[in-house]
């Protein structure tokens, strides 16, 4: 039975009542792509802020329909890390969303996405190793594997990622690519604060005194174009990044630029990317800047 259209987006929307069923959700959604209607999908882990907000005024821009997803993955947290305290407004997630036009909020609970007894796990190399990779051992296997039950509970024909998270953007093109999902992948640019701080939910937990100084990231990523642009080696930029953020305080992870689409080595002729992640504090930060290729240049 073909799905009906959707309401016409008023002053006084409807309160948009969340799906946890994902059986009902993806019969739903494959009933509106059979009648003719593109389907986008935005899966985020909730706490949504402006970046998460750009993304679904995308997927509105460009579909007739738009689901989002709001789901705080247990196994792409290691041991310590902040799942428990991980921000779970879900009340004002929905007033967010209550003036855009989504139809589907799907909130699925963990039983839903991992029954009892659930034995696996999608494991992606390549664009998996390193950086993320290797501070959060098991993480992009965690983020692999849920989206992936996202994507089957809401086959849409477009999903929606932002930049901020580049490697992650990586390892899930990587996988759905490899096995063969029939979905397109989009990655949308990074929306940041006043001061060019990437929004994430996690800088809720910044003090004060962190938030500060919490903009070294994006600070080291602009020198990072800079030395880029004139030529500098991508060894002596990942020297310089480091410094800029340990200037401020920042305990770093890792300081990189690196091919674009491999994280192999830079090379001249191809997009470059540096990466940035350290610590605040209890809080930890990642942040990134696109490089453009730079034929010619010296290095």
């Amino acid at each position: 039975m073909a799905a009906p259209p959707p309401a016409p987006v008023t002053s006084a929307m409807p309160t948009v009542q969340p799906v946890a069923d994902p059986v009902r959700v993806r019969a739903e959604v494959l009933a509106a792509r059979a009648a003719g209607r593109r389907v986008g999908f935005v899966p985020t882990m909730g706490a949504l802020h402006a970046g998460h907000l750009a993304l679904v005024d995308r997927a509105a821009a460009e579909c007739d329909e738009v689901a989002v997803s709001i789901f705080v993955n247990p196994t792409q947290f290691g041991p310590g890390e902040d799942y428990e305290r991980y921000p779970r407004p879900l009340a004002a997630d929905l007033a967010a969303l209550r003036s855009r036009r989504v139809r589907w909020v799907f909130v699925p609970a963990v039983e839903a996405i991992y029954p009892p007894g659930n034995a696996t796990r999608i494991v992606v190399e390549g664009p998996a190793r390193g950086y993320e990779g290797d501070v959060r051992p098991g993480h992009f296997s965690g983020v692999a594997t849920v989206v992936h039950r996202l994507l089957q509970a809401v086959p849409s024909d477009v999903a929606y990622f932002g930049a901020k998270d580049w490697q992650q953007t990586l390892v899930v093109k990587r996988m759905v690519e490899d096995l063969g999902l029939p979905i397109e992948i989009l990655v949308c640019p990074t929306v940041r604060e006043g001061d060019g701080l990437a929004m994430s939910s996690r800088n809720a937990y910044l003090a004060p005194a962190d938030r500060r100084r919490a903009v070294a990231l994006s600070e080291s990523l602009t020198t990072a174009a800079a030395r880029w642009s004139a030529g500098r080696s991508a060894t002596e930029i990942a020297a310089t990044m480091r410094e800029v953020m340990e200037s401020r305080g920042v305990v770093v992870d890792y300081a990189a630029v690196v091919d674009a689409e491999s994280l192999e080595d830079a090379v001249d002729d191809r997009p470059a990317v540096a990466l940035v992640a350290g610590r605040l504090g209890v809080t930890r930060l990642i942040d990134n800047r696109l490089l453009p290729p730079r034929v010619g240049s010296a290095r």
